[in-house]
């Protein structure tokens, strides 16, 4: 189930005034210019999977709330049938499918995250925390904190999501990698 940009973009604004922050603490809160918070807010902007997980750390509400408006309830486990996470279109360069999003209390987001070929540079993004990559499919160049590394199938990288980072496909095939936030 794909959700739309204004549909997600009005769930952050309604939990936003709902917990009583204003937009200019939270655009303070992401380090992001005021108008690019608004930007997201109206639906104008996609908002990077990273923003969504520290908006949900802000407002104490998990990620999947703000992704499909549903409240995690599963506590020993959860299953999610492939093809069937919440996909949603968070960067024009990446496709995330949340896997683990009906669980309540994560203590991460797992992710498969699908890199399109581009003719231009990706845009580089940060996080805080850290993050696990595994490559199922395809090759990448990352990049990192001024390094670019090729990562093909069945490699991985885990590194501090704080330093800015991005990831381009490396042949005419999208790659297709599982990703965790932590």
């Amino acid at each position: 189930m794909a959700e739309t940009i204004e549909e997600i973009a009005s769930r952050v604004r309604e939990m936003r005034e709902l917990s009583k922050v204003t937009a200019e603490e939270m655009a303070e809160y992401l380090k992001v210019p005021l108008e690019t918070y608004s930007s997201y807010e109206e639906g104008k902007t996609e908002i990077p999977a990273s923003k969504l997980i520290e908006i949900g750390q802000r407002l104490d509400v998990d990620m999947n709330l703000l992704l499909t408006g549903e409240e995690p309830r599963m506590r020993i486990f959860t299953v999610t049938r492939k093809g069937e996470g919440v996909e949603v279109e968070r960067r024009r360069q990446y496709k995330y499918q949340n896997l683990a999003g009906k669980f309540l209390s994560k203590k991460a987001e797992f992710f498969i995250v699908t890199i399109e070929p581009r003719e231009e540079k990706p845009s580089a993004y940060s996080h805080p925390g850290q993050e696990f990559d595994y490559v199922l499919e395809g090759t990448l160049k990352f990049f990192i904190h001024d390094h670019e590394i090729i990562l093909n199938e069945g490699d991985s990288i885990f590194f501090d999501s704080s330093y800015r980072h991005a990831m381009e496909a490396k042949s005419d095939r999208p790659a297709k990698m599982l990703v965790v936030v932590m």
